[in-house]
Parts: structure tokens; sequence; C-alpha cells
């Protein structure tokens, strides 16, 4: 008798996993649109810079070779300690769209991104606003362009996509993994109308839509949400978009330790508690709905028929194969399919191990 509902209570949570899956999937048909790289509106790329003058003199030709007319580059140095202002300076002397803004560090407001977004988004001269950091670049010489088109009379908020250089190590296929799955979560439910995040150094919006919510007021104090909580206060079901076109990728070259790399994850995790409730309660429930379905599928192998429990797990490794390669295709993840099942299991694990650590104690915020 218990055997049976640890089975039926299985297959409920199979089936919800495989539904996720499903609804994740949606983002792989978004409509082109069909406004014309030729129709270019004034831009203000604010990049966010502190302490990486070697990341800027790498990425920052990026930018500079960006196939758009009409923009200006705003470089927040926020309160630098190397030489990142020399560096910016030189750039400055041989590009004439290129903006210094210099942030001192505010007593208020002490290493708070926050408080130098919000300066630079007030000294930028368009309404179209373009976000990035020092340690991204572009991967395609049309960025601003493909990003740019997205805007609308009714989207006032662009999401685009940022990835991590593939490097050859086990650690850079979970992060990658992490990132991909967030990216699919992301936009799927961008696409539901749902918004709920965003990638910061990929990020576009009005300036309108800034000073409507009152910037980052209602949050100001915590600190690098990577533009989540706006889209919280900012987004609405119909004036977000977002690209998922090659030309619109960043590429991040930042190389995490296992320890550095946990510890952000345990940041992004105490600032999903500041969700709407309704995206907080959908993305839990399919981490736990994901832990059911691997702890009772393991029970069920060593208690309950194989030839019944083979079809109903294979059903949902077959649904998540193509999901999860499918994006992994269009977001150009190399390689991760082939570590699918290793992945998710392990991510699960780490996943628990946050929860836990975050209810011993608080993660300190990076700088």
């Amino acid at each position: 008798m218990i055997i049976s509902v640890v089975f039926y209570t299985f297959v409920v949570f199979t089936a919800i996993q495989v539904i996720y899956y499903l609804v994740f999937s949606n983002f792989l048909s978004a409509k082109k649109n069909r406004k014309k790289l030729t129709e270019q509106d004034p831009v203000s790329v604010i990049i966010f810079a502190k302490n990486c003058a070697k990341e800027l003199q790498e990425n920052l030709p990026f930018i500079l070779s960006q196939k758009y007319s009409k923009l200006e580059i705003l470089l927040l140095n926020n309160a630098s300690s190397d030489n990142t202002a020399e560096v910016i300076e030189t750039f400055k002397k041989e590009n004439e769209n290129i903006k210094i803004l210099d942030i001192e560090n505010n007593e208020a407001f002490w290493g708070n991104k926050k408080y130098a977004l919000t300066l630079g988004i007030k000294a930028a001269k368009y309404e179209h606003l373009l976000f990035s950091e020092a340690n991204c670049k572009p991967t395609s010489d049309t960025w601003i362009a493909e990003m740019s088109k997205e805007f609308t009379p009714k989207k006032s908020i662009v999401l685009g996509y940022s990835k991590y250089a593939n490097k050859s190590s086990l650690l850079n296929f979970f992060i990658r993994f992490e990132n991909l799955l967030s990216a699919i979560q992301c936009f799927s439910f961008t696409k539901l109308g749902a918004p709920f995040m965003a990638f910061g150094d990929n990020l576009a919006y009005k300036k309108s839509e800034f000073f409507k919510v009152k910037g980052f007021i209602n949050h100001l104090k915590i600190k690098n949400d990577n533009g989540d909580l706006f889209i919280k206060d900012a987004s609405t079901p119909n004036n977000t978009a977002f690209t998922i076109s090659q030309n619109c990728f960043i590429e991040s070259n930042v190389t995490y330790s296992f320890g550095k790399w946990f510890q952000k994850l345990r940041i992004k995790n105490t600032i999903q508690k500041q969700y709407k409730f309704k995206n907080r309660f959908l993305l839990n429930f399919f981490n736990f709905s994901k832990l059911i379905f691997y702890v009772l599928g393991t029970i069920l192998f060593f208690y309950y028929s194989w030839q019944i429990m083979l079809p109903i797990v294979l059903t949902y490794f077959i649904v998540q194969f193509i999901v999860i390669g499918v994006s992994a295709k269009k977001l150009k993840e190399p390689y991760i399919i082939f570590l699918l099942p290793f992945l998710e299991i392990g991510l699960l694990l780490i996943q628990i191990s946050i929860f836990s650590a975050n209810l011993i104690s608080k993660p300190n915020h990076w700088k």
C-alpha cells in the first residue's frame, strides 16, 4: 500500500517536471522583431568599472568597434584603486563618443553599485540605455544595434543573454549549466508575461522607466542584485522584451574558484526571496519537484518493477535532453548536453547546500 502511494507520488512529480520543461521551451519560438537595423535610436551605453584596468583594455575595443552611429559610451569608474582611470583616459583621447564619470565613495552608499548606476543614468544623454560591465565583451559588432531594435512603443525593457567563456574545467561546466538554466527560466517566464530577472551586463531600458519606479529606491541597500529587483519593480507583462539572437550575446571571461561561485549563488538565493510570490513559488517548486523525482525514483528502482519505472524515467530524460539540448545549441553553450544528468544532480546538491548554508548565516555581498 505504502509503495503504491510512493509510486503515484513519483508519477505526479515526474509529470510536473515534464510540464516545467515543456513550458520552458516556449522561449525558443520567440518572434523576430521586424524593426530594421538601420532604424537606429540614439543609445547611451553605460559600462560599470571598478578595479578592472586589464579587463577594460581587453574588452572596451569590442564596444568601440560596434556598428552604431548614434551613441555615447558612458564609463563609470567606481572609486577604483588601480589604474582604471588612466586606461579610461587613454581610450577617451582616441574616441569622442566616450564620456567618463568618476564615482567617489559616498558614506551613505559605500561600495554600492546601484549608487554608481544611478549617477550614470542621470548623466546619460539619451533616453535609451544599454548596460554592461568592464569584464564583458559583445560577441558581435552589431550588439548595440540588435539590442536597441527590440525597443518599440510598447517594449521599454529589453533582456539579453550573458554567457561565460567556455573553458576546459569541470567547474566551468557547472557555471555554464547553471547560467544556461537561469536563462531558460528568465526568457520563458518573460514570454509568459511574468519577467523576474535580468542579466545585468546585457540589459537595456528606457530612462523614463527608471524614473517611473523611482530608480532603485525600493532596494538600494540590497547590493549587486544584477538588475532582478529593478525588473520586479519596472517590468509588466507587456513592456518587457527579450532577444536570443546570437548577435546580442555578451561573454564574460571571469574565472571563479568554487568558493567564489558558491558565494555568488548564495547571494543570488537571498535575492530571489525578494521576487514576487508567483515567480518565487514557481522557481522553488521546480527545484523541489526535481528533488522529489530523484529521491523517490531512486527508492522505487529498488522496491518497484523496473519495467514500469524505466519508461517513466526515460520520458523525463528525453524531454529534458531535447529542451536543454536545443536551448544550449541556440544559446551557444557547447558540450553541456553530454554531461546533463551529472550536472543536474550536482547542481541540485549544491542548491541544497546553499539552502542549508543560508539558514545558518547570511552571505556577504561581493564588491
